[in-house]
């Protein structure tokens, strides 16, 4: 049984990396890809994690599955394809915020196909997590929605992390209708505050995530960049700020927060629709602490902290 299970993109994320004696930017090769984040970090926090997807048999996918293994991930869901080739992104940092640029047309992310999930897995995770990136073409849309109507059906928790990347749609009227369809599914689920008019057509969070709230969500969290973070219920919100840190590389950060926030749920075995305030304010510091030790290290899936890093920081913020 697994803690928890995700789909997703699982690819390179090349980061820059300084210039070379000639003036020519320099990159380095990250393993990254959102579902893959959170796993890796719910997998140094002590969970038991599987990962689902899709990389092409090539440089970039065989360093990626053997990153997911020597990371403890179970990898048997993720399938190696000779026919396509490995997603790649290339960052460009501006004081430590990111943009992107992909090769992906397709990526192997993309071509997961419904045939290709293992019902067996699905049906033996406590929770399923997605993002909305396998959303965006098919045939990976629609073994993302396959894959989580069987782990609902099974009495998983659904966790979806929509995360809007502009390149990667053909319009924003797309991406909107396709990222707001699982949402009936979801049980619990993380925005950020660039994304809550996207999803919800309301700016302010509280707003925002009472529309979700009256879609069937059961918690909804809200990241606010250097303001940390909101969860709110149908029974209450409650906020918690993050302490000032030395930012190095903020990718990764969002997803190192939601692999908090969904430790959290894994150990304390939370039910999303009956969670306390105080259980959603000591959920939202022990997820602002990873965070904040994955923006003071460079990269994504190489600076996930482990839990005596994490116990120790909250002690200082204590």
């Amino acid at each position: 049984m697994y803690d928890v299970l995700a789909l997703g993109e699982l690819l390179i994320d090349f980061t820059p990396h300084g210039t070379s004696e000639s003036g020519a930017n320099l990159f380095e090769q990250n393993p990254g890809g959102a579902p893959a984040n959170v796993l890796t970090a719910m997998t140094r926090l002590g969970c038991h994690t599987g990962f689902i997807g899709k990389v092409g048999d090539d440089m970039h996918g065989r360093l990626l599955k053997d990153t997911l293994d020597n990371c403890g991930i179970d990898t048997k869901g993720l399938v190696v394809d000779p026919t396509v080739f490995t997603t790649l992104a290339f960052v460009a940092l501006k004081n430590g915020e990111r943009s992107f640029s992909f090769a992906r047309k397709p990526g192997a992310d993309t071509q997961l196909r419904p045939e290709e999930l293992l019902k067996e897995q699905l049906t033996s995770t406590r929770i399923f997590h997605f993002g909305s990136l396998s959303l965006t073409d098919s045939p990976a849309r629609e073994a993302t929605m396959e894959a989580l109507k069987i782990a609902k059906e099974a009495g998983a928790l659904i966790s979806y992390d929509p995360n809007y990347r502009a390149p990667l749609w053909p319009d924003v009227e797309t991406a909107v209708a396709e990222m707001r369809k699982p949402i009936p599914y979801v049980d619990i689920m993380k925005i950020s505050d660039e994304e809550t008019a996207l999803l919800t057509g309301k700016e302010d969070p509280e707003e925002a995530a009472d529309i979700l709230l009256s879609q069937g969500v059961s918690c909804v969290v809200v990241t606010l960049g250097s303001e940390g973070a909101l969860m709110k219920t149908r029974e209450f919100c409650v906020r918690e700020k993050t302490r000032k840190r030395t930012v190095v590389d903020t990718t990764g950060a969002g997803d190192s927060f939601w692999g908090g926030i969904l430790t959290c749920v894994v150990d304390e075995k939370a039910d999303p629709s009956s969670l306390t305030k105080e259980q959603g304010s000591r959920f939202l510091r022990f997820a602002n602490s990873v965070a904040g030790l994955c923006v003071e290290k460079r990269g994504a899936i190489p600076a996930m902290p482990d839990r005596a890093a994490v116990e120790a920081d909250l002690k200082v913020n204590a």
